[in-house]
């Protein structure tokens, strides 16, 4: 059984995750996926995969009660099973294989717009 607050911790990140991608589209992305699941049945998934121009970004989605906090919450393991994703993505789809592949992150906070990280690590694809 799923506690109550769990629940409400799923909920707020999905929150975060459909406004994330609105600030995008407003920002002139096309979402191409959500939630898309880990590569090799791995835990995890990507939250967004977006594209702008020749820009492929895969984004990871954080939510926590503030945005430094929220900053903190990306960590090493998740950047890493990030890359995997993103390289086990680009794989099955060659006709994206000529887009420039990025990592970003978006920070989401109640009560704040989300910040979006542009670039925030680099792992060479």
């Amino acid at each position: 059984m799923i506690r109550r607050s769990k629940l409400a911790a799923l909920a707020f990140g999905r929150r975060a995750e459909f406004v994330a991608a609105l600030m995008l589209r407003l920002k002139g992305y096309a979402i191409l996926e959500r939630r898309v699941p880990a590569a090799s049945g791995g835990r995890g998934e990507i939250d967004i995969v977006a594209r702008r121009g020749s820009v492929i970004a895969f984004i990871e989605v954080k939510a926590r009660a503030d945005l430094d906090s929220a900053a903190e919450a990306v960590s090493p393991r998740q950047r890493e099973r990030l890359l995997r994703g993103a390289e086990a993505y680009l794989a099955a789809r060659p006709r994206l294989a000529h887009l420039s592949p990025r990592f970003d992150a978006v920070l989401a906070a109640p009560g704040r717009w989300p910040r979006h990280l542009i670039d925030a690590w680099r792992d060479d694809l």
